[in-house]
């Protein structure tokens, strides 16, 4: 899918993409901040300006130019030879060419250390200032600068007199050296060597994410107190400002790139000390070259550390790679909490129950029975009558049982493993030790995942070894054949392809769970013992009404304006499937399957109908069952404002306070044999502490030809809109 061209968002993120954000108003003091030296702002400009046209020229990727990944590392190029060098026309044709040079090694490190997943970080810009420092000894037309020396001067034409007596103001504040330390490491970064250019980052850094300002606060005392604790002086890194190395790797590894945690808090107290090491080593190292160190040391530790975590077989150490980036610590970390809550025990390859109708389990995992030690996980499947009763009559003779000769369906795609067929079934109250399993037939779904059904019927089972089996397709019939005294389905999950393979510990999909006349939805659940379950029945006014199709197109006329808003289904090059208003550009992600429909995430205005869409069909259930409620959750972002979030923000890698609550229910208006008519009412309703801070609900009306109205209800203010598809 093609992405226009966003000159300004590019321009803009290259600035803020230093501190890893796409915040603008980041952006926007970290741009005014460069202009502290007129100069260095100027150069660093054009570096960036350079660089993101001849990306756009050369049909670079259009996202990666307008996040600012290959424009940050050409700025830091640009500020760094606009404050060494005097300005004169053949810097200006340096910078270009150092930009252009900057941009083809950003490129290249993409693809070299990209194709580990990995960021290749500011590597572009080190390799190419160590470069042109080299170089610049031969270039005898080139004048360093003095602008140092005139920063009084060069202020007072930025800002006049107040901005000069506010920068004697702070560098004439008695505070401690650390605290100043800290600043001019800050504003380091942007080769700006005064306080209160470092104040103004740090004000900058704080409104872009609490985590980020915090971490960098716990990375740069980390390595106040090490130095402290080993006797090198931290004079040094006040006067070389490579305090910013220990800044930017305790936002990286920390908070953003691992999901923020106070474990990910205590590996930055655990690894700084290492970074100031390395910092020490290789200043030594390249002083003989007459080379600054700029952030190779951040740089060198942020990818040994995240490409070692590659290599792990657990995560006892709960330190989580981010998977999908939303440029801000924050949003990481809700978005993770709330993928873990909603989906957390999802699998790869969904397993569905291997029956139609409702079964109960007669034996659940860790049985009474057989479900011991290596085989501890499986299940028992029975039909039972409302009493309980799993037979008719005198239960003498296996017909007496409801489940003996019942389908048995597959519970997944996948090919035929194995098969038994021809073990007789046993008298009620006998069984058949020899043969433990009985009639068997093993599935294999993907590598290292089988499922195994037994005691089947014998000459029911219809498929053979080898054949391709699609889900819910009739594979043979409930028996009594093997270890089985009376007729039941024994399910299990395994990881490898033999008849008596030990059980896998692995949930069950979508299924409806009938308890004291309630029904509830499982969702990636281990059914217990007693459990009357059944697969969802899918109610085709719904899973027409939900289950949105790229390509189709949504109209949607407001009842008290009259405005008509059109709603784009579509679906981007992975795959991933979205709604896009037209007039606002919100866009919002979904996913579904047979039985569901799940809002996964929203990007664009709050303000917009779709937000409220969004918020009302959270999670839609395709199955009609009365006095059904559906719960789940929003990721705290997406329905608290940033204000709201600001004090929650510092606490929330450690404990939340917040919550974004999710309900729905179902109403039945009308159900014959020729009209559907289903009211579906939800409500999301925020807290903090447990108190309710604010309530809305929302209704959709349903009949066969899908969604009637879609109405908000907030407050005393009821906005509705009628609904066509096409």
């Amino acid at each position: 899918m093609k992405r226009e061209f966003d000159f300004t968002g590019s321009l803009l993120n290259s600035y803020s993409q230093i501190f890893f954000s796409d915040n603008r108003i980041f952006a926007g003091i970290l741009m005014l901040v460069t202009f502290v030296d007129f100069y260095t702002g100027l150069f660093g400009l054009l570096a960036v300006l350079t660089t993101t046209l001849f990306a756009h020229y050369l049909g670079f990727h259009p996202f990666k130019i307008h996040q600012g990944y290959y424009g940050f590392n050409s700025l830091l190029v640009g500020l760094g030879l606009g404050i060494f060098f005097q300005p004169c026309p053949l810097l200006i044709l340096i910078v270009i060419m150092a930009s252009i040079l900057t941009l083809f090694i950003a490129v290249s490190c993409e693809g070299i250390i990209g194709k580990y997943a990995l960021p290749y970080l500011s590597v572009p810009f080190v390799l190419s200032m160590w470069i042109l420092t080299l170089a610049s000894r031969d270039f005898q037309a080139l004048g360093l600068s003095e602008r140092g020396i005139y920063t009084l001067n060069d202020l007072y034409v930025i800002g006049g007199n107040s901005l000069v007596q506010l920068y004697d103001w702070w560098n004439q504040v008695e505070i401690h050296p650390s605290v100043r330390a800290y600043f001019l490491s800050l504003g380091a970064i942007l080769f700006q060597y005064n306080m209160l250019t470092g104040i103004l980052v740090a004000v900058g850094l704080l409104v872009y994410s609490r985590i980020a300002f915090t971490l960098s606060l716990l990375g740069f005392y980390t390595a106040y107190f090490f130095y402290l604790l080993i006797g090198a002086s931290f004079s040094e890194v006040s006067y070389s400002y490579i305090g910013f190395n220990y800044i930017l790797t305790a936002i990286a590894v920390g908070g953003y790139f691992i999901i923020p945690n106070k474990n990910s808090y205590l590996w930055v107290v655990l690894t700084i000390p290492l970074v100031a090491v390395l910092t020490i080593g290789l200043s030594r190292i390249l002083s003989v070259f007459y080379l600054p160190v700029y952030s190779i040391p951040f740089n060198v530790f942020s990818l040994l550390f995240l490409y070692g975590l590659k290599f792990r077989v657990d995560n006892r150490a709960k330190l989580t790679p981010v998977v999908i980036q939303q440029n801000t610590p924050e949003k990481n970390l809700y978005a993770y909490i709330n993928f873990m809550e909603r989906f957390g025990k999802e699998s790869s390859i969904p397993i569905n129950l291997p029956f139609y109708g409702e079964w109960i389990v007669t034996q659940g995992h860790d049985g009474e029975y057989t479900h011991k030690d290596r085989w501890r996980h499986a299940w028992d499947f029975e039909i039972a009558d409302e009493t309980g009763k799993t037979w008719k009559n005198s239960g003498v003779i296996r017909e007496d049982y409801f489940c003996y000769d019942k389908v048995v369906i597959a519970p997944a795609d996948g090919t035929i493993e194995a098969v038994v067929n021809d073990v007789p079934d046993n008298p009620i109250g006998e069984r058949n030790l020899e043969e433990n399993w009985g009639n068997t037939i093993v599935i294999k779904h993907v590598d290292n995942l089988f499922t195994k059904l037994s005691h089947l019927k014998p000459g029911s089972i219809q498929v053979n070894p080898g054949d391709k089996v699609r889900k819910g397709d009739a594979l043979a019939r409930c028996g009594n054949s093997g270890n089985s005294p009376y007729p039941h389905l024994h399910f299990q999950v395994q990881q490898t392809p033999y008849i008596g393979s030990e059980t896998l510990d692995y949930p069950l999909c979508h299924y409806i769970l009938r308890r004291n006349g309630k029904f509830s939805l499982q969702t990636y659940a281990i059914p217990e013992k007693g459990d009357r379950i059944s697969a969802v029945q899918v109610n085709p006014a719904l899973k027409k009404a939900f289950h949105f199709i790229p390509g189709e197109k949504i109209s949607l006329t407001l009842e008290d304006t009259s405005e008509t808003l059109i709603w784009d289904v579509k679906i981007n090059e992975f795959l991933n499937k979205y709604i896009e208003c037209r007039k606002t550009g919100s866009k919002a992600w979904f996913k579904t399957d047979d039985a569901m429909l799940y809002f996964t995430h929203f990007e664009g205005s709050r303000n917009s109908l779709l937000y409220h869409f969004y918020c009302a069909a959270y999670r839609v259930c395709f199955g009609y069952y009365k006095d059904l409620v559906i719960k789940d959750i929003f990721p705290l972002n997406m329905v608290f404002t940033k204000k709201d979030l600001f004090f929650q923000d510092f606490t929330a890698p450690f404990f939340r306070y917040k919550s974004g609550n999710y309900t729905l229910t179902y109403t039945i208006l009308e159900d014959n044999l020729a009209e559907t008519h289903l009211l579906l009412e939800s409500a999301v309703i925020t807290s903090s502490f447990g108190k309710a801070c604010s309530h809305i609900n929302y209704s959709c009306d349903i009949d066969n030809g899908g969604i009637k109205t879609f109405a908000i209800h907030q407050k005393l203010l009821t906005q509705k809109a009628t609904c066509t598809a096409e």
